[in-house]
């Protein structure tokens, strides 16, 4: 039982007297709704879903073997703090081998982070003051824009359109809201569209950000994870990044270590400083046996061009199975996302106002789980990353999903 004066106490953030009181059904909590409900509908029929925004593998076992050995050591029980120094400098080693940048001190211009949810949702703490802009691209991971929020700054949305191969027209922002603003929001290889960015677009970014006193916060959670021929970027490889950016880097996609919660913030000194200010009042630091089995991972980047072959198989197959079954779809440059335009109707059927619309459609009738975007207009995000054990399995699902969708005339 609540206590009467507690619902009065609840800070505007979050809803402050209303919240808890009316219910908000979010999309993720619709198709985990949806899911449940098909599921007890179709007992005898398996869900395929492609719509986890996770790796479908454990980490490497070797390692697992290293947090294992360095768990039992009694000199890794006391608090990281602000990471530990193999840590960082393995990271920065990472950094030279995969993406080819040599200029990064592992001590000033690098910080350990507790997964790069946890480090997003500290940017702004050190940056935002109330009336202030953060910039973000629409549809993207929105925990910087909701902690923007939190510290009394807003947020303008620039649309990501295929007609601009989902990088943001940075032209098209007013005099008054670069005014305002502070925060540059960046996400390549990107989550949803899987689109990957250029050298020259980032070298844009760069100038962009300087004539307008910008802060560039590159978000590189699927860095790593690029195909046809794609050559891993990173934004701090571009002359001058390092003046005006950081980059966040995360274990969790590249290296299937999610739960482990794990990752890296380098880039510019002052702002790397500001960030570990935040930090060290925010947290002690993540285990250390994790970080050294995590700088073990970032030794042995071969992990990630093993998944990353397995996700670019994956992707020539859903991609050709979409196309066979009427949709527009295209293999992407990276990430384990595929984009694509939701239809607008089955041939004798229903019609789709939104891709939530069509995603919820695709969930009760074939009992296929994807993940809606219409921010800006209606997409479907498919995973690569659903779970089967190899190439005869991966082939399996590939085959049950055209021939349910096979069922359906799509009308785009």
């Amino acid at each position: 039982m609540t206590t009467d004066y507690i619902q009065h106490l609840f800070a505007d953030r979050i809803g402050g007297l209303q919240f808890g009181l009316k219910e908000e059904i979010y999309k993720f909590a619709k198709i985990k709704r949806a899911k449940k409900e098909a599921i007890q509908a179709n007992p005898h029929m398996e869900l395929i879903d492609l719509g986890v925004g996770e790796p479908d593998e454990m980490a490497d076992e070797r390692v697992v073997y290293k947090l294992a050995e360095e768990a039992g050591k009694p000199e890794n029980r006391f608090y990281a703090d602000n990471g530990i120094s193999e840590f960082k400098q393995a990271a920065a080693s990472y950094m030279e081998k995969v993406f080819g940048v040599t200029h990064l001190d592992p001590v000033k211009e690098m910080n350990h982070v507790i997964g790069s949810k946890s480090a997003l949702a500290m940017v702004p703490t050190a940056f935002i003051n109330p009336g202030d802009l953060t910039i973000m691209p629409s549809p993207s991971y929105p925990i910087l824009a909701t902690h923007t929020k939190y510290c009394g700054g807003d947020v303008v949305q620039l649309p990501l359109t295929e007609e601009n191969s989902f990088l943001p027209e940075l032209d098209s922002l007013s005099d008054r809201v670069l005014e305002k603003a502070k925060l540059l929001y960046l996400n390549y290889p990107n989550n949803p569209t899987g689109a990957v960015a250029t050298a020259a677009f980032f070298e844009e970014v760069v100038q962009f950000a300087k004539k307008h006193q910008l802060i560039v916060v590159h978000d590189a959670a699927y860095s790593a994870l690029v195909f046809e021929g794609e050559k891993p970027l990173s934004f701090l490889s571009v002359p001058g990044a390092k003046d005006v950016g950081i980059e966040l880097h995360s274990l969790s996609k590249s290296f299937n270590m999610t739960g482990w919660r794990i990752g890296f913030i380098a880039g510019n000194e002052q702002l790397v400083k500001a960030f570990a200010t935040v930090k060290d009042n925010h947290d002690s630091g993540q285990f250390i046996a994790i970080q050294k089995a995590a700088a073990y991972a970032l030794a042995h980047p071969e992990i990630t061009e093993h998944t990353t072959a397995k996700y670019s198989r994956r992707h020539d197959w859903l991609a050709k199975a979409l196309r066979e079954c009427g949709f527009h779809a295209e293999k992407p440059k990276g990430s384990f996302f595929l984009y694509t335009k939701a239809p607008k109707a089955v041939a004798g059927g229903p019609t789709f106002q939104s891709a939530e619309a069509f995603s919820q459609y695709l969930i009760r009738e074939h009992l296929i789980s994807t993940v809606p975007w219409d921010e800006a207009g209606p997409y479907i995000r498919f995973s690569v990353t659903f779970q089967a054990k190899g190439i005869k399995e991966e082939l399996q699902v590939i085959e049950e999903l055209k021939e349910r969708l096979r069922r359906d005339k799509f009308i785009f």
